[in-house]
């Protein structure tokens, strides 16, 4: 008969049949050791009996799969994929080699064959190592900004953006505030807050939005800085930007724990709105640094004192730019004409450059040298929002906002329907228009008529 070859498990069965047989077990045990019925094991017993041990084992065994990969397939398959879809993913490759080659592969047998053969990663090979960043040492060295959108208020108000100023030596909240959305006279509201409780730092962290840096480093107008970063420096305040989340990631962590823990204090607080929210934020850091703040490595404190009037102060923290002043002695600023007052100093400003200043109440100065020039604003109502115009996302739920208020308080329109459209109405009135050439033809024919009528009667 020569060797069998069996698995484990049917040499199990047989050392059990071997013991039905001879007697000493019952089929009822034998069944309930095997986990099969007792017919089941009378079956099995007469196999045994007639052709031995050989008729216990599977009967496909030695007989390749119904669903064996045919020989040959997988060297045809790598070969098209490396020569025409070396960087195709597995789904992708499988279903082009379905659709343009014929060829029908599972995307799991070929996303391991891909692998093998270096055509494809996996998630955990293709992850991305950052490097660690260690803390810096001391308070005030290095403080990350960030603002987070948020359904902040969950269903009881609208979206609105925290912005978070976090201390990178020990992950302290510094200061946070509600604001509509990401702004440049937002982020100087809570840097004015943040300025008079602790003092100037050595450096802010943040992203590369357009309020911390300018996006077109070949722009030819501009001063290479934006409005955030002129006031900075000229608090001697440098701005860092990061190259990735990751690179600012205390900040990145601490939205995503406030996203969390803050949104149910202000539920169980029942606040919904923002102005109860910004008064509700310093008892909340209080507690919140008191649990996640970590000890400094070195003691020192490397904010310095403010040493600024708040009349200068306010002159930093505004937008400023500068407008070409015409022969009329006007201007133009935000779709506004302003006119200066004619007096001995804005006579000489025709053809030169003066300097605007928009503080965060609204209120528009304007200034030649440091001199505020008195001056009158024509078309003051036209804030509206353009059509088409380019809107950034974080900015997106403000403009909506507003552009729905605008909405609602535009006269509603007379709806037409069919011809009403265009539909001629009679006046009455003749046309003030030019006369056509058939106008005029008909006017001579009707004075010719005339003319052989009367000679008629002469006659």
């Amino acid at each position: 008969m020569g060797w069998v070859m069996m698995s484990e498990r049917e040499l199990g069965r047989i050392e059990v049949l071997s013991r039905v047989v001879d007697g000493s077990m019952s089929a009822a045990t034998a069944a309930s050791v095997l986990a099969v019925s007792t017919r089941q094991i009378r079956r099995m017993v007469k196999r045994f009996r007639e052709d031995g041990a050989a008729a216990l084992r599977h009967g496909l065994r030695g007989r390749p799969s119904n669903n064996q990969i045919r020989a040959g397939l997988r060297e045809d398959v790598t070969r098209l994929v490396r020569k025409h879809f070396a960087d195709f993913g597995p789904t992708l490759a499988a279903e082009k080699l379905l659709e343009r080659h014929g060829l029908k592969v599972s995307r799991e047998t070929l996303r391991g064959w891909m692998a093998e053969e270096g055509l494809w990663l996996s998630r955990k090979q293709r992850r991305t190592f950052h490097q660690p960043r260690l803390r810096r040492e001391r308070v005030g060295e290095l403080i990350q900004i960030d603002g987070s959108d948020h359904h902040w208020f969950e269903d009881r108000a609208d979206r609105c953006t925290l912005l978070v100023f976090i201390d990178d030596a020990t992950s302290t909240l510094m200061q946070m505030r509600f604001v509509p959305s990401e702004s440049t006279f937002a982020y100087f509201e809570a840097l004015d807050g943040y300025l008079e409780q602790h003092g100037r730092p050595v450096a802010f962290y943040s992203d590369k939005h357009s309020i911390f840096r300018v996006a077109k480093a070949e722009a030819k107008t501009g001063h290479g800085m934006t409005q955030f970063g002129r006031a900075l420096a000229e608090l001697n305040i440098e701005i860092l930007c990061a190259n990735s989340s990751q690179a600012k990631g205390r900040v990145e962590r601490a939205n995503r724990t406030l996203q969390d823990r803050l949104v149910k204090e202000l539920r169980l607080e029942s606040i919904s709105d923002m102005t109860a929210g910004n008064a509700f934020l310093p008892e909340f850091m209080v507690r919140f640094n008191a649990q996640f703040a970590k000890i400094p490595a070195r003691p020192d404190n490397l904010h310095r004192p403010l040493n600024i009037a708040r009349d200068r102060k306010a002159e930093i923290l505004c937008w400023r730019d500068q407008r070409y002043v015409d022969r009329q002695l006007t201007l133009r600023y935000e779709r506004k004409r302003i006119m200066l007052e004619q007096n001995e100093v804005t006579k000489g400003l025709i053809g030169k450059y003066v300097e605007t200043y928009v503080f965060a109440d609204g209120r528009l100065d304007i200034r030649w040298k440091g001199l505020s020039l008195p001056y009158s604003a024509f078309d003051d109502n036209q804030q509206h929002v353009t059509h088409a115009a380019i809107t950034e996302n974080k900015r997106l739920s403000e403009v909506l906002a507003y552009t729905k208020a605008l909405q609602d308080a535009a006269p509603p329109k007379v709806k037409t329907v069919g011809k009403q459209k265009s539909r001629y109405e009679p006046t009455g009135k003749k046309s003030s228009g030019r006369r056509s050439w058939l106008d005029k033809r008909a006017e001579r024919r009707a004075e010719e008529a005339a003319q052989v009528a009367g000679q008629a009667s002469d006659v």
